[in-house]
């Protein structure tokens, strides 16, 4: 059986830069002893917020040791976030990314990466962002299944799911790659019922296309990797309602 490690991008070899866009401040949400590390673009125009969840980051080495620190080397989600024209916009790192808080242990970025507490922190984090606005909601990688979780819980009013290169179900995905089950995670019974588009890498060594057969709203990406080729949809992906 091959460890569950194989969720994140393992052609990452160092860490990546990225600069801030001006526009974009700096927040960060206490939420159940964790603290959760957010970069928004909040001008007050309009009733709705986009918010782009982070996928696992940097949660395990090459060799499938759980790291000591989750998070991201890479930044394709921050570089779609910070690019989104839309006027109210936010990139939601995952608990223990960025800041390492006295709660976080290594289970929150592997086994229970899905657990209760890490879906409960970041739900009262949106939450409080969305500050009774409605959101849109684009979860990437590991983040696309949060975002579910978060959207099936029914406390937010969420006009659009938007994930990109997404786990949606960590039971099958694990089953069917032969892969370390997520003890501790809980997963979702069925997609939320709200306006979605999943887009998916047809090159994606990660979450392979199999895996989308028949999810509702699923759409194939030609050439696309994990963490790379989707720049043919952002166009979508920044559109805020519907297709």
């Amino acid at each position: 059986m091959r460890f569950f490690f194989l969720l994140l991008p393992l052609f990452l070899a160092g860490c990546q830069t990225l600069s801030v866009p001006p526009a974009f401040h700096r927040t960060d949400y206490s939420a159940l002893g964790y603290t959760l590390a957010s970069w928004q673009k909040d001008t007050g125009s309009g009733n709705l917020v986009r918010i782009y969840l982070e996928g696992d980051g940097h949660a395990f080495h090459h060799d499938g040791r759980v790291t000591s620190d989750p998070t991201p080397r890479g930044t394709f989600l921050r570089q779609i976030a910070f690019a989104d024209p839309n006027p109210n916009v936010v990139y939601l790192a995952r608990p223990c990314q960025f800041v390492m808080s006295a709660r976080c242990t290594k289970k929150d970025w592997s086994t229970a990466r899905f657990s209760e507490s890490i879906v409960s922190a970041v739900e009262e984090a949106v939450i409080r962002i969305a500050a009774g606005r409605e959101v849109v909601l684009i979860g990437y990688s590991g983040g696309a299944l949060l975002s579910g979780l978060v959207i099936e819980r029914g406390r937010l009013k969420v006009r659009r799911w938007v994930t990109l290169a997404g786990l949606l179900d960590h039971e099958k995905w694990t089953r069917t790659q032969r892969l370390t089950p997520l003890t501790g995670s809980i997963n979702l019974t069925k997609l939320p019922a709200v306006e979605q588009v999943h887009y998916y890498g047809a090159e994606d060594p990660v979450l392979p296309a199999s895996l989308f057969v028949g999810v509702p709203g699923a759409k194939e990406v030609p050439d696309a990797g994990h963490d790379r080729g989707f720049e043919s949809v952002l166009s979508d992906v920044y559109d805020n309602c519907c297709k």
